[in-house]
């Protein structure tokens, strides 16, 4: 008797079909997480607005999207976009513009006027939040949406953090900052610049606060110790580039040399460049591959006529010259200095050694910790250690990014919920993690990326206009469109095609597929040829397992 008569004996039970005596595994669909979700710090649905997005259901798509992340035409501009180093079509040709896409829906969502649907729930109390950047804004956001009243308490006169002070406007253009925050304002949220919170204790119970959440940015710059005979020729990027921000640009002359090696490092030079520096020079103890600043910076900074000095220190800055010396690095990539120097002609030094947060307000506060450089110490709740206040942002320990602070405060906007509500929140169980090597792909995959226009290195270095330029409607299809839509099912009937049985019954649009066991033979056809491993093997004793559907999973 063949396979093919066996499958349709219907006097035979369950237990005799299969390849062998038994079956001894079936498959069953469930949804997966994609790279692309599980590397994004805010914890962007990244698949699902795409999946809209390739409909050219570009409200649809901006509206599921903004539920993680409420500053689109932000990330879409400064992120650095770890989801798409993530991204499994990097091992076909390259990753989905994911930034280019998020872009255009913010900026589309701008142009047209749309604003966040959302049905807050009753019952909510008054939140304070001290700092009116990424973390701060994001937690206001989602607390809004959670159905909670928010006042942002901000030092600076304008609000957006490090993203206003410190990210020059040739990255990311101000209007569609000022845009997106004004939204945020237009929920209810409340801003108050100018007001520098100085006894929190005091505020809160002043203005009736349940919680607060502090999310300073880190503004203050680190000092290191520069032997010199005119302290007014050294200046801090944080205040230069704040400055330049803010159309007040402290002009240092010709010759400019900045001290340091990350993000912050570029953006002085090139900014010192476009306001009329000859030569603009980067110093740094290390060599290129060890800088913290991102390749891509460093390109631009190179295509612009930024001079780098690597494996140079500075050890004296005089009047018109300074000294640097030569480093070398040792065997375990440590910087050393040789004894052989050298002078450079400069006008003026740009510090950029990084910067740290001022914390200093919260010292007095009982249960509050701190790390040696002023950081917060917070829980996994991101409660500090005295009850209701809580932290993220740049005035916690870690890793520091726009994308990552915006992470922070939704993440604390959800513990703060659960907390002022006594349902404390947690984070459901993550579905596994689908790599390159766990996805089948059948069919052409020859689309290469959509490559952004952007100005050319010579015309951009004497202007802040801004570099990369939008994509259109239809360059956002077809980015949405290149998704692999890994682990989980996008409907493309290749199970209901391979499988030799007539196992798998068509649900209809949008509601996937069902197996029928009585047919099944456990030959893992279905498994094997599933483009997105939207179907998982799994043995016979676990099949009472119920088959899993339902929406992309994110972090």
């Amino acid at each position: 008797m063949t396979q093919g008569d066996m499958t349709h004996q219907p006097e035979l039970t369950q237990t005799h079909l299969g390849t062998g005596a038994l079956r001894s595994r079936r498959p069953i669909y469930q949804d997966s997480l994609p790279p692309c979700n599980d590397a994004c710090p805010a914890g962007e649905n990244i698949q699902a607005w795409l999946d809209l997005a390739q409909a050219g259901k570009f409200e649809a798509a901006w509206q599921k999207l903004i539920e993680e992340n409420p500053l689109p035409a932000v990330h879409g501009r400064v992120c650095y976009h770890p989801c798409e180093s993530a991204c499994n079509r990097n091992f076909t040709d390259t990753s989905v513009s994911i930034h280019a896409v998020e872009r255009f829906l913010g900026d589309m969502a701008l142009q047209e006027g749309w604003t966040p649907r959302f049905e807050p729930k009753p019952g909510g109390r008054r939140v304070l939040i001290v700092g009116a950047g990424p973390s701060g804004l994001a937690a206001a956001y989602h607390l809004t949406r959670l159905g909670h009243q928010v006042e942002i308490r901000d030092a600076r006169s304008v609000a957006g953090g490090m993203i206003s002070v410190g990210i020059p406007s040739y990255r990311m253009p101000r209007a569609e900052l000022q845009a997106e925050i004004d939204r945020i304002i237009a929920m209810g949220v409340k801003i108050s610049l100018n007001h520098r919170v100085e006894d929190l204790t005091a505020e809160m119970a002043e203005g009736d606060f349940a919680a607060v959440f502090v999310a300073v940015g880190a503004h203050i710059s680190k000092k290191i110790d520069i032997p010199n005979r005119d302290a007014s020729r050294i200046v801090d990027a944080v205040s230069y580039l704040d400055k330049a921000n803010s159309n007040q640009p402290l002009l240092l002359g010709r010759k400019v040399t900045v001290y340091g090696g990350g993000n912050t490092a570029m953006d002085a030079a090139r900014t010192a460049k476009r306001l009329g520096a000859s030569e603009a020079v980067v110093v740094y103890r290390r060599d290129r591959k060890s800088m913290p600043a991102h390749d891509f910076e460093v390109q631009e900074a190179l295509e612009e006529g930024i001079e780098f000095k690597w494996l140079h220190t500075i050890t004296e800055v005089g009047e018109g010259q300074m000294t640097i010396e030569v480093m070398e690095l040792d065997e375990q990539g440590q910087p050393k200095p040789t004894g052989r120097f050298e002078t450079l002609d400069s006008d003026a030094v740009i510090l950029a050694v990084g910067q740290e947060s001022d914390t200093d307000f919260l010292r007095g506060i009982d249960g509050i910790a701190f790390k040696r450089d002023g950081t917060v110490i917070v829980g996994n709740d991101m409660m500090t250690g005295h009850e209701g206040i809580f932290a993220g942002g740049d005035t916690v320990p870690g890793d520091r990014s726009v994308t990552i602070a915006t992470g922070h405060g939704k993440r604390a906007a959800r513990y703060i919920d659960g907390w002022l509500r006594g349902e404390p929140f947690s984070y459901p169980k993550r579905h596994p993690l689908v790599d390159h090597n766990m996805i089948h792909l059948w069919y052409r995959t020859d689309a290469p990326q959509v490559e952004q226009q952007h100005l050319e290195g010579e015309e951009r270095s004497h202007s802040f206009e801004e570099i990369v330029q939008g994509i259109s409607a239809e360059q956002a299809l077809f980015e949405a469109r290149r998704c692999f839509s890994c682990g989980n099912c996008f409907e493309c009937d290749g199970c209901y095609g391979s499988c030799p049985e007539d196992a798998i019954i068509k649900l209809g649009r949008g509601k996937r597929y069902r197996f029928d066991f009585e047919r099944c033979t456990g030959c893992a056809v279905c498994f094997e040829q599933c483009p997105c491993h939207a179907i998982e093997m799994i043995p016979e004793p676990d099949a009472s397992a119920a088959s899993l559907s339902g929406e992309q999973t994110h972090a």
